[in-house]
């Protein structure tokens, strides 16, 4: 059973309905949330009836496209997902959606190669072999960097629309060092990926400055539509020029920072550089001496850190500071236990 482009949105939007645990949905909800994404998406503005959702329902809890969707009613009008972890996203496309996905694949391979497409090429090549897993036993022909057990990633699409429209959102997050989870409105403004992890850049109702949520600490989220949105007054499209991953507040300012790296690393440090700012300041048979300007945060650090000895900061000094003190609680936490009571 294939399944259309506007049948696949109200599927989508059920689902995303359904795992929000923060409000109790009726059927009235459910149809106007639905005819409400169709209007921004699609620019339907006919809504959707009540008849369409109910069969919607329908085949999502069937086996007709392989959801299988455990959908509840309590109290006689509140749908829900009787298991909170359930989504039709992790359910296996069938071979019809699997033909026509390839045909898509098949179109922007043609396209591949030009320039506005150059950035493309790695998503091409993720959506080819995906499809040839599914239709082709055996081993895989290309490898790439994922991490199975990360969480948040089925969030991406739904901040994604949450920033396009520009409605406000109500967030439980769970921070490493939190005992608890808080609830904060924010106002989003960004997604970004940095090593395989994906956070949001927002603004909370409460606080002028700019904060990063990281995706997999995200517990639960759901739209404030009557909440009035504050617009970002940066341009994101340079805001992290000056830097090595994603921490970052308006008040930081880029560095020179200067780093030596010993003849056998040089050359994994000039293939591939650490930030597009890197310059060559020096060139000898030891060493090279480089310059990038960048902010100072959590991310430079480890990555100094993880060229250990190969790699040491020349300037700034309060860099090099803090860069030779972790070095030093990290070389202690290898000596024995009686000359680490000494020390």
């Amino acid at each position: 059973m294939a399944v259309n482009k506007l049948a696949l949105l109200r599927y989508k939007t059920i689902d995303d309905c359904l795992r929000n645990r923060f409000r109790k949905w009726t059927l009235d909800d459910i149809i106007e949330k639905v005819a409400e994404v169709l209007y921004d998406r699609e620019g339907i503005a006919t809504g959707v009836s009540r008849r369409t959702i109910q069969a919607d329902i329908q085949v999502m809890r069937s086996d007709k496209l392989g959801y299988n969707a455990p959908i509840v009613v309590t109290d006689k009008k509140y749908y829900s997902y009787e298991d909170r972890d359930f989504s039709i996203t992790n359910a296996p496309i069938n071979n019809a959606d699997v033909e026509k996905m390839k045909e898509i694949v098949g179109v922007l391979k043609q396209f591949n190669g030009f320039s506005y497409f150059e950035e493309m090429s790695d998503m091409i090549a993720r959506l080819e072999n995906n499809l040839y897993k599914s239709t082709h036993a055996g081993r895989n022909y290309i490898q790439f960097e994922s991490n199975q057990l990360l969480k948040g990633l089925q969030y991406i699409n739904p901040l994604y629309q949450a920033i396009l429209n520009q409605r406000a959102l109500l967030i439980e997050y769970k921070s490493f060092k939190a005992r608890e989870a808080q609830q904060n409105i924010y106002f989003p403004y960004l997604l970004k990926e940095y090593r395989n992890r994906w956070f949001l850049i927002c603004k909370p109702k409460k606080n002028a400055q700019l904060i990063t949520l990281a995706l997999d600490r995200i517990l639960e989220f759901q739209e404030l539509p009557q909440e009035k949105f504050i617009a970002p007054v940066i341009d994101f499209d340079t805001y992290y020029n000056d830097l090595l991953g994603v921490t970052k507040t308006e008040k930081d300012r880029a560095h020179k920072i200067v780093l030596e790296i010993d003849r056998f690393n040089a050359p994994y440090v000039l293939t591939k550089p650490l930030h597009p700012s890197q310059t060559v300041l020096q060139e000898t048979e030891e060493s090279i001496i480089i310059r990038i300007d960048v902010v100072p945060n959590f991310e430079l650090e480890r990555e100094i850190l993880g060229f250990g000895e190969c790699m040491k900061v020349l300037g700034p000094r309060f860099l090099a500071s803090r860069i030779r003190k972790r070095l030093e609680k990290s070389a202690a936490r290898y000596q024995p236990k009686q000359q680490q009571t000494e020390l």
